[in-house]
């Protein structure tokens, strides 16, 4: 039997070493990981839909269980179209956990897919790509926050 396939969605703008550190973790339970950068364009990015999904690939170069591909619409519409019957994501505090839960409730009923929850590594507890943006819009240095080199962005 093979392995289940897991979908992590976010907007990844940009992706965060504590993104990719939830990926990793995950790794041992599923066949395959997708990244799922949602497109919204209703809403402002401070990158572009093709530098997020390089950032992600370069991320995951070295991990073939990984692939990354934007989406636009219903997190479990892009579960349906890869096959996928979990959900991944990321809880940092009891905030998180609220919210994410509200929304795999209702993940569930729509579609049946569950949506595994792992939390964040102490480490990177408090990195978000909010927090990730403002840092850069004030110049600041973020490179211990994620996985690329963004200082030609500065």
């Amino acid at each position: 039997m093979s392995q289940p396939i897991a979908v992590f969605p976010g907007s990844f703008d940009p992706i965060t070493n504590g993104h990719v550190s939830i990926v990793r973790r995950a790794l041992p339970l599923f066949g395959k990981v997708i990244v799922g950068m949602g497109v919204n364009h209703t809403k402002q990015s401070m990158f572009t839909v093709e530098q997020r999904i390089t950032w992600i690939r370069e991320a995951f170069a070295n991990e073939p269980k990984v692939e990354a591909m934007p989406f636009e619409g219903l997190t479990v519409d892009l579960c349906r179209r890869v096959g996928a019957t979990f959900i991944l994501r990321g809880l940092r505090n009891s905030i998180d956990h609220g919210y994410e839960r509200s929304i795999a409730l209702m993940n569930r009923q729509l579609s049946g897919v569950e949506t595994i929850f792992l939390p964040s590594a102490p480490e990177h507890g408090h990195i978000s790509s909010t927090i990730v943006r403002e840092l850069l819009a004030n110049k600041a240095d973020v490179s211990a926050l994620v996985p690329m080199d963004l200082r030609s962005i500065r």
